[in-house]
């Protein structure tokens, strides 16, 4: 689990809910991630002055400064994303059900961005949209935290995988057995979101998982029952990541389908040929 703490806030400032799911380890560098569920207010950049504009540019380096300074972290780069032209026509009946509601998770980088913001969605669909205006919503409820932790640990897929665990390790050996001698030196599974759940083999601890990770770069979006092929490193040792999206995993609160993704780790020279393929279909097999 790489999703290390949750804040619920409104746009206007008001703390209204945070969690640390997971102590943040040190020396690892970690995104904040920002999710925007407020309705956008225009505002008319034409009106204002270049001393205005540094005016607010200089109270927001002021403030992630200080910010960044109280949680020691040190904030390097600050990527702002332009507005979409052509926005849909908001009606009043939407309107209602959109509240000044901004969410933000701090995470391992290497997490599939799409996959940590379809949950947040989820816990501001199933949980936050009853309870505004932040400011005067009622608070949160022992269960609704409960659930809040267990999307963002993906409780429901390492239940799945929890109740399998015997089929799925004695085929995961078999398999390692199969092709050591083609460089297969260890398997994981994660969740949708690349959060690995269980690993395979003796030379890879799920620490160890999260390190080749976190050295692995970009990931592009990949459709169901295929793979691609990247290339890490552990400390010194490059490593081959096969990256399998299997098409199969828990559907979530009967809203979130979350596939698991299966992960081949192994020498830099290696070939599997069509082996992801066939481990992946006796995975699912047991899985889906």
């Amino acid at each position: 689990m790489t999703i290390y703490e949750l804040s619920i806030i409104s746009t206007t400032g008001f703390p209204y809910f945070n969690i640390q799911v997971k102590p943040i380890p040190e020396g690892v560098k970690i995104f904040l991630r920002f999710f925007d569920f407020s309705h956008d207010k225009p505002v008319d950049q034409d009106q204002m002055d270049l001393d205005s504009k540094f005016d607010l540019t200089a109270g927001l380096i002021s403030a992630l400064f200080e910010f960044a300074r109280n949680i020691d972290k040190k904030i390097e780069v600050l990527e702002f994303k332009p507005k979409k032209e052509n926005k849909p026509q908001i009606t009043k009946d939407k309107l209602k059900q959109i509240g000044d509601v901004l969410i933000t998770v701090q995470t391992d980088p290497f997490l599939l961005h799409n996959s940590v913001q379809e949950k947040v969605k989820l816990i501001y669909n199933t949980i936050i949209t009853s309870k505004i205006p932040l400011d005067s919503g009622e608070e949160m409820m022992k269960s609704e935290v409960n659930k809040i932790i267990n999307i963002l640990t993906d409780s429901k897929a390492r239940k799945q995988i929890s109740n399998h665990k015997n089929k799925i390790k004695l085929l995961a050996n078999d398999f390692l057995n199969e092709m050591k001698g083609y460089g297969l030196e260890g398997i994981c599974i994660t969740s949708f979101d690349l959060s690995p759940i269980i690993v395979f083999g003796k030379k890879y601890s799920l620490e160890k998982v999260n390190q080749i990770l976190r050295h692995i770069g970009f990931i592009p979006e990949i459709s169901p029952l295929e793979w691609i092929y990247r290339q890490s490193f552990l400390s010194d040792e490059q490593i081959q990541v096969t990256i399998v999206k299997s098409g199969v995993g828990p559907t979530v609160e009967d809203i979130l389908f979350e596939p698991y993704f299966y992960l081949l780790f192994a020498d830099p020279q290696s070939y599997f040929g069509e082996f992801p393929a066939k481990l992946t279909s006796s995975f699912n097999d047991i899985l889906g």
